[in-house]
């Protein structure tokens, strides 16, 4: 990415470009040397960013996670800038980070005694398999439906609160847990105590679980198009599915 002759003759042999540049401190705001790049080529049909989460443009998150969110939106608006055909991939959450663990912070499988939930635990979220991110995603490649346009992942089978999440996994086990509820106030004093990037994880959960940056977007045709719409014959995983494997 730092190599702007290496990148442009690496982007000459291709028309697609899909970013998975990771969520560190600068590499999401220096995707804008890819953007460059492909200016430059003047060969690319379609740019994806890194962007494998919730909405850039449509969301709040507090810090240190709004800072990032920010440098993923500096990156749309260059790419709209030098006219480039894009989708933004809008994924939402990883089932292989969350469900493992019933996003129980330090666990290694899910809980069978004790779970904790920031907030009172019904903000709906979106969890996905990456399986089936990769599929919608390479879907949307031809699909002149998705040009210039964010893709939601929200099939209907992977919409959950987290108190729903948590009575599945209970009737999945025959087993009820102790359940602790962590205040809002709570959360955003944690976020403020820990350091870096134990922040940014928590900064990132508080804007899932409590304010509901996975649900509360209303996907407007102008902007956005839902992929489990535009492709049912896609058999994604789903999140009950997905559970059962650690039975």
């Amino acid at each position: 990415m730092y190599d702007h002759e290496s990148l442009i003759k690496a982007i000459k042999l291709v028309d697609v470009v899909i970013s998975t540049v990771g969520l560190g401190q600068t590499q999401l705001a220096d995707q804008v040397k890819i953007v460059a790049a492909i200016k430059e080529a003047g060969n690319i049909k379609r740019f994806y960013p890194s962007e494998f989460g919730f909405d850039a443009d449509h969301s709040h998150i507090v810090e240190p996670g709004k800072t990032a969110l920010a440098a993923k939106a500096q990156v749309r608006r260059a790419i709209e800038a030098e006219k480039i055909s894009y989708t933004y991939v809008n994924s939402n959450g990883f089932a292989g980070y969350f469900l493992p663990t019933l996003a129980q912070p330090g666990a290694t499988a899910p809980p069978r005694d004790k779970v904790v939930s920031l907030g009172d635990g019904n903000t709906k979220v979106v969890i996905n398999d990456e399986h089936d991110i990769a599929t919608y995603t390479i879907k949307t490649v031809d699909d002149p439906r998705t040009v210039n346009k964010s893709v939601y992942i929200k099939p209907p089978g992977n919409i959950y609160s987290f108190n729903e999440l948590v009575s599945l996994w209970e009737k999945k086990i025959g087993k009820t847990l102790e359940k602790v509820y962590l205040s809002e106030d709570q959360v955003l004093k944690n976020i403020e105590e820990s350091p870096f990037p134990l922040n940014l994880v928590m900064s990132i959960m508080h804007a899932i679980f409590v304010t509901g940056v996975h649900t509360n977007v209303e996907i407007e045709p102008s902007f956005g198009v839902e992929a489990s719409e535009l492709y049912p014959d896609v058999k994604y995983t789903t999140v009950d599915e997905y559970l059962s494997r650690f039975v």
